[in-house]
């Protein structure tokens, strides 16, 4: 098995449109919720979401470009254009065959496809749809947008894995690379999904916080007052190599990565197993891939949305693996950047990459009355961010269908 290294990093997220931004806006505990913008929300139980804010597309696009892609393309490309900048990839002098894109999305164009039906609707049954609607609303047309771009002819397909298709995403490109049948693989995440279908299918299933007088407030997982996740969006991209091909090229190895564990719940439609047991599976098989005994975790992001019975049913699972008052610190980065979906994954790998590379562990914010029964059990890293040595730092997300990855972030060392 090859060892997996990360050399790239991009992100557009509700807080930061690239990753010092960022993860700038993480360790001061910025939250990214405000008013909705994109629609009106009068007649909408929740008002407000954590939007990317002040998202220039035409840096990287030309005009005529734009109308090809989705929001959660223009974010996926936006944020790839950053990680290969940042990785100092030329990829004229690499094997582009051996190079491929990895991408987890849940709904793909969804604002397309409304603005398309609505259209459809208006003009009374006459079929006046854009040419670019289906390749603009597909899930997978992300990762063969990136490969078009860079004319990589490597591994190419999209994770629809709810919300934890993106952490799947990176656990399959590091898994391809060790096998050897990858050198490189652009990987990670994108999501658009602040519309009216998805607030209102969200607010029907009782799964969004409703404290729109206090919406900066409303994600607070773990806390015992917390009522639903806080919807968000944007990217976030993660370079993947080998390390002989990163060492070859001279690359700046940021950290590595050194296991992932996919596993289900088989319990529910939309919600977790109330004993965690998909998620005890998941982190047990990355500790196990690995190599590495529970007390060696310095750092685990939550998956942790914010809402009743998820945040309960991951420290239930906590427990179960790591023990009371275990080594790690925890923190619920979602508290600030809001749900990404299937962006998640990407922009919380982002978060626990830059936990190991700088030794500071983001906070949980909001949050002011923890669970009773796990308020002295653990540290939730409540309020502000801690400086800490972080060798390890595992990155947790579960999706509806009862999707489980955990992967696990490694400071490098020769």
């Amino acid at each position: 098995m090859k060892r997996v290294v990360v050399t790239g990093l991009g992100a557009v997220t509700p807080i930061g449109n690239n990753v010092q931004e960022y993860w700038n806006s993480l360790i001061n505990g910025i939250s990214g919720a405000a008013p909705i913008t994109r629609f009106d929300t009068t007649q909408f139980k929740t008002k407000f979401a954590c939007e990317v804010k002040n998202f220039d597309a035409s840096s990287i696009f030309e005009k005529n470009e734009i109308r090809k892609y989705d929001l959660f393309t223009q974010y996926a490309l936006y944020a790839t254009d950053e990680a290969v900048k940042n990785a100092n990839i030329d990829f004229d002098s690499l094997n582009k065959n051996r190079i491929g894109v990895i991408w987890g999305c849940g709904d793909g164009g969804i604002s397309t496809f409304e603005e398309q039906i609505g259209e459809y609707k208006l003009g009374n049954g006459t079929p006046r749809f854009s040419p670019f609607f289906i390749p603009k609303r597909i899930v997978n047309i992300a990762s063969g947008v990136i490969s078009i771009k860079y004319g990589l002819r490597g591994i190419n397909y999209t994770t629809a894995a709810a919300c934890s298709a993106s952490n799947t995403a990176i656990i399959d490109a590091f898994n391809y690379i060790r096998w050897g049948k990858a050198d490189m693989m652009i990987t990670g995440g994108s999501e658009a999904s602040v519309t009216e279908s998805s607030i209102g299918g969200f607010n029907a299933s009782k799964a969004l916080s409703t404290l729109n007088d206090d919406h900066t407030k409303a994600s607070r997982p773990f806390d015992s007052t917390r009522d639903g996740f806080v919807l968000g969006e944007g990217a976030g991209v993660v370079i993947l190599e080998s390390y002989e091909h990163a060492i070859k090229r001279n690359a700046v190895i940021l950290a590595e990565i050194v296991g992932g564990g996919l596993a289900a719940d088989a319990y529910h439609l939309t919600g977790t197993h109330p004993e965690g047991e998909g998620a005890v599976l998941g982190m047990e098989l990355a500790l196990e891939e690995a190599g590495i005994t529970p007390d060696k975790i310095d750092y685990i992001n939550a998956h942790a949305t914010s809402t009743p019975t998820g945040d309960l049913s991951e420290l239930k699972a906590v427990e179960k693996v790591f023990g009371i008052n275990p080594n790690a610190n925890i923190s619920a980065t979602k508290s600030m950047t809001g749900h990404l979906l299937g962006g998640a994954g990407a922009i919380e790998a982002i978060a626990c990459i830059k936990a190991v590379q700088e030794n500071i562990v983001p906070p949980t914010i909001n949050t002011q009355d923890v669970e009773p029964e796990f308020a002295d059990k653990f540290n939730l890293t409540l309020g502000k961010a801690q400086s800490r040595i972080v060798n390890y730092a595992m990155s947790n997300t579960f999706g509806f269908g009862g999707h489980v990855a955990s992967s696990i972030f490694k400071k490098f060392t020769e």
